[in-house]
């Protein structure tokens, strides 16, 4: 008997269209999966690339990011913004040998309770389908290696 996979998701959301779609989810007693954690911005191109990466050197399998459909936001075009830094961002995962694919955006609005209920249970669908990232662990197994191979470089503990 084999143990599923179970994804740790970190999934962005705006304020004032996605968070409140969770939000009216809840309410409406709609399910998505528990792999997710959510993160509140006041805006989606408040996201900064180094959350996400944060995110996945942390221990995520995959980053969800949720704005207001474009043409809607509160804070006029900054849903753009957030477009543009993922699609850089894609670029960089991509050099990175990590798939540009763990992290994904959409656009949901207040009213769209159940389709952000799907589009997050298809992401995490996804990325259970890629298996694990792990990322982290390679760094820390990395770390170890650099560490062992310059013994000299290693911090070392003073006891006063």
């Amino acid at each position: 008997m084999s143990e599923q996979f179970e994804p740790v998701i970190i999934c962005f959301t705006c304020n004032w269209c996605s968070y409140r779609a969770a939000d009216l989810a809840g309410t409406a007693r709609m399910h998505y999966a528990p792999n997710v954690r959510l993160v509140r911005l006041m805006c989606s191109g408040r996201l900064d690339p180094t959350f996400i990466m944060k995110a996945l050197s942390g221990g995520a399998d995959g980053v969800l990011i949720t704005g207001c459909h474009p043409g809607e936001c509160h804070y006029i075009e900054q849903n753009y913004k957030a477009q543009s830094r993922w699609l850089l961002l894609r670029r960089v995962l991509k050099g990175l040998g990590i798939a540009p694919e763990r992290v994904k955006l959409t656009w949901t609005s207040a009213s769209e309770g159940t389709k952000l209920t799907k589009d997050i249970n298809s992401f995490v669908e996804e990325i259970r389908d890629q298996g694990p990232l792990a990322w982290h662990k390679n760094l820390q197994q990395e770390k170890q290696e650099k560490s062992q191979h310059n013994p000299q470089q290693t911090p070392v503990e003073v006891t006063a």
